[in-house]
């Protein structure tokens, strides 16, 4: 550290601090999602009654604790993916679902609607396995294709697949019951999480935290894999082999979690933008900070899509409002010069 400019020290030392400051606004945030709510009474639950109300810390325990861990988990690992991707294909426009993630898990779990029965558990299995096979058809369309280089193959393949499978979406909503089985699939496909229980969480948390660990344990990677084939080789790095691999966790956890919330937009296009704004272009920084600010944006918003009304609102909507607000934000604040 002693043998680095004076400046660079001083900005990391910056870096950690407010990754400090955020670690801290999470653990308040959740502290405040868990006394939010319309029980005994809007919008507040009082902390005195956790201890006097076996109601309320029932409440609390079995409904509101497992949906805010689910909240933290999408919020991280689409806010995560979009980065990942983002600096994998150089392209500040990708987020997780292009690759045919997310309408391969729409279609899984409309699948599981239709014919399976449709039962919790179901839908998370056909949603993550179809999620996943949407990742293995555009990699396997990806090297059938003879334009261009291998980012651009696999943006080309993920619109494709996207494309299929969204049209699969399409068609299994005109074979749905429109009195029973089209609404499901309708709200799904607009997310939520008040389904979420513990059984919910447990069966997507090993694939999801273990994706992200790996993801953060070798973030300082991708600050090498942003760099051209001939210089990331010349580095020790295998930039093709490795990109494969930071791609596959992306995918992992991001099926993980739309196999238990359905869609969720904007989250991992709009975070890693937010977190690059405040932590730079380096990973090392940036990808905590993205999962930080990922399950705080997730959580606000999932805090509002319950406590706003008497019902609930889908999660989907509140995202992309806030997302989209979010977007307009910085792109009419932050200077970009064009250059011919």
């Amino acid at each position: 550290m002693s043998d680095l400019h004076p400046g660079i020290v001083h900005q990391e030392q910056r870096f950690r601090r407010q990754l400090v400051f955020l670690w801290v606004g999470l653990l308040g945030l959740v502290g405040l999602s868990m006394l939010l709510g319309r029980y005994p009474r809007p919008y507040w639950l009082s902390p005195k009654q956790l201890w006097t109300d076996p109601l309320a810390l029932q409440l609390v325990w079995a409904l509101r604790l497992p949906r805010i861990v689910a909240a933290l988990l999408l919020g991280a690992s689409l806010a995560a993916g979009g980065l990942v991707l983002q600096m994998v294909f150089r392209n500040p426009l990708v987020e997780p679902g292009f690759l045919g993630v997310s309408q391969g898990a729409a279609f899984g779990a409309a699948f599981s609607i239709l014919y399976l029965g449709g039962s919790v558990i179901l839908i998370q299995v056909s949603a993550t396995i179809f999620a996943l096979c949407g990742l293995g058809f555009s990699y396997m369309l990806a090297r059938h294709l003879h334009y261009g280089g291998w980012i651009l193959r696999m943006i080309l393949a993920g619109i494709a697949v996207s494309a299929f499978f969204a049209a699969g979406v399409g068609l299994l909503k005109y074979l749905a019951d429109p009195l029973t089985q089209l609404p499901e699939i309708t709200f799904w496909l607009l997310g939520g999480l008040w389904s979420t229980r513990w059984r919910n969480v447990m069966a997507v948390l090993p694939p999801t935290l273990l994706s992200l660990i790996l993801l953060y344990l070798t973030r300082w990677r991708l600050n090498v894999l942003v760099l051209e084939e001939n210089t990331a080789f010349s580095l020790g790095v295998w930039p093709n082999g490795e990109r494969a691999g930071m791609i596959f966790l992306s995918v992992v956890a991001t099926a993980a979690v739309v196999s238990l919330a359905g869609m969720i937009g904007w989250v991992g296009l709009i975070v890693p933008h937010m977190a690059r704004r405040v932590f730079a272009p380096d990973a090392r920084y940036a990808l905590p900070a993205s999962m930080v600010l990922g399950s705080m944006f997730t959580l606000v918003c999932d805090d509002l899509a319950r406590t706003l009304t008497g019902g609930e609102i889908p999660l989907g909507i509140i995202t992309s409002l806030l997302g989209a607000l979010a977007f307009i934000l910085l792109m009419t604040t932050q200077r970009v010069r064009a250059r011919a």
